[in-house]
């Protein structure tokens, strides 16, 4: 497995992190239990989560439960600023809220610090100087090491950026939004404002879905247990009629070069600047083996070039 510094912090991070959004959802804690296995098998070593995974806690529950003294050899990622309350939709990122957060955070993972604590959605009622105060707090105290954002527009990321160098706090050290090749909004703004100040780029959802696995065929059906098949807004969100001409070039694509279209989504993004490592779940230990050999795959210029061209 290869290691990757997070932009300009003192975290090292696995090429290859395992998002943690399917425990205490899609699978329970003995299925938990043997993915987190097999991923610090493999090397993985960037495990992201959310407060708001696994159904409002869950998932953190899950990882503290199942890590024990392995926790001191990950990185460990959390995010903040989702509704936590069942009925309630504001994200917020207040000093009071956040100061609650991270430490019901803290005892659902068990443990006293996190690597990673990110803003996981912009809060419009609370002014950004005050979340980042907050952050710096908890960075002054030990309980936190860096801090990063979540789906921030980049004009956010760059006040946030100009009030910590203002005041003299600790800045956003990563940003992480969804990229793939289906999805490649961030590359307008997002990705320039990241290398701008020297920010690591963490990429969700880096399959579209399974859209990139190649599990999913034109007209068929999809199979049973997939995102698709249990999400059917997934489904219409990204299996649309461009969607599918572009998958087609892409296999093709893949096939003329002897690899698969799961192996040139991970390697792809892994050969964007200022990715530093790609996120992806996994319910299934076997599903975390092809996610790192996927990873293997060195594109040239000219492959990045002829990638650009199919997409038109």
């Amino acid at each position: 497995m290869n290691h990757r510094t997070l932009g300009e912090s003192g975290l090292e991070v696995s090429t290859v992190g395992l998002g943690c959004n399917n425990f205490g959802m899609r699978i329970d804690l003995e299925a938990t239990r043997k993915v987190v296995d097999k991923a610090i098998d493999l090397g993985i070593t960037l495990f992201d989560t959310a407060d708001i995974y696994g159904n409002k806690g869950g998932s953190e529950t899950m990882l503290g439960q199942v890590l024990g003294a392995r926790r001191k050899g990950i990185v460990l990622a959390t995010k903040f600023g989702g509704p936590m309350v069942e009925g309630k939709t504001r994200r917020e990122a207040s000093r009071c809220y956040i100061m609650t957060a991270l430490e019901a955070s803290l005892r659902r993972l068990k443990t006293d610090w996190i690597d990673l604590y990110q803003l996981h959605f912009p809060d419009p009622l609370t002014p950004l100087g005050e979340t980042l105060s907050a952050l710096d707090d908890l960075i002054c105290q030990g309980k936190v090491r860096y801090i990063g954002c979540s789906n921030l527009p980049a004009w956010q990321m760059v006040e946030a950026r100009w009030i910590s160098r203002d005041h003299g706090l600790n800045h956003f050290v990563s940003a992480q939004d969804e990229y793939s090749l289906l999805v490649r909004k961030v590359e307008e703004e997002t990705i320039p404002a990241a290398q701008a100040y020297g920010m690591g780029l963490l990429p969700y959802f880096p399959l579209a879905s399974g859209m990139l696995t190649g599990k999913y065929k034109r007209g068929a059906e999809a199979p049973g247990g997939t995102r698709f098949a249990s999400m059917p807004a997934l489904a219409t969100r990204y299996a649309t009629d461009a969607n599918w001409v572009l998958v087609e070039k892409l296999e093709a694509f893949c096939s003329q070069r002897g690899h698969t279209l799961l192996e040139l989504a991970f390697s792809w993004l892994l050969a964007r600047p200022p990715v530093a490592s790609v996120i992806a779940g996994a319910t299934k230990p076997e599903q975390l083996e092809a996610n790192v050999k996927a990873a293997d795959w060195a594109l040239t210029p000219d492959d990045l070039a002829e990638i650009d061209r199919l997409r038109g």
